[in-house]
């Protein structure tokens, strides 16, 4: 079948499939492969899943009204786009010379979470860290963040195109 003349419910279900395939991929870096994720890999996977839930929520009530599924395209793209956002700050951050990446001064985002309020968890996540400058993986030369980042564009793509296709089925 070709997916030009999928439904919006079977590009909103494969959508889901990406999105959560990526987050079962980062699972699987992180307990069987080792490799701790940084507190922005962790937001990006949070965008994963805001993105994926929508996909997902959109497929199964699959409506027939322009508006709703325009709505349900563009949440789901503002979603993939705050990814977006976050994995641009990554890739950033690993790109900058060793002298002017940050140090290494995380102090977990569990604690984080616990000891700040959200504000400046999210401040200081954004800020990055030496944990987060650190390439562990590559791909074809592709870091992770490299990687979701050009996801969270095809997911983006994906989202508007099933909002806004012509053909309704």
């Amino acid at each position: 079948m070709n997916p030009v003349h999928w439904s919006f419910r079977q590009l909103n279900f494969f959508g889901a499939v990406v999105c959560f395939g990526a987050i079962g991929y980062a699972l699987y870096v992180q307990y069987h492969m080792f490799m701790m994720p940084c507190p922005l890999c962790i937001f990006q996977r949070i965008a994963f899943a805001a993105a994926g839930s929508f996909f997902l929520v959109s497929a199964l009530h699959n409506p027939d009204s322009v508006t709703a599924r325009r709505a349900y395209g563009m949440l789901t793209a503002l979603s993939a786009l705050v990814g977006a956002a976050i994995a641009g700050r990554h890739v950033q951050i690993q790109l900058m010379p060793a002298d002017q990446a940050p140090l290494c001064n995380s102090l977990g985002l569990d604690y984080m979470l616990d000891a700040m309020p959200l504000t400046d968890v999210v401040s200081k996540v954004l800020k990055g860290s030496g944990e987060c400058a650190k390439i562990d993986w590559t791909f074809l030369g592709f870091s992770m963040p490299m990687w979701t980042l050009v996801l969270y564009a095809g997911i983006t793509v994906l989202a508007l195109y099933a909002a806004f296709k012509k053909n309704r089925d």
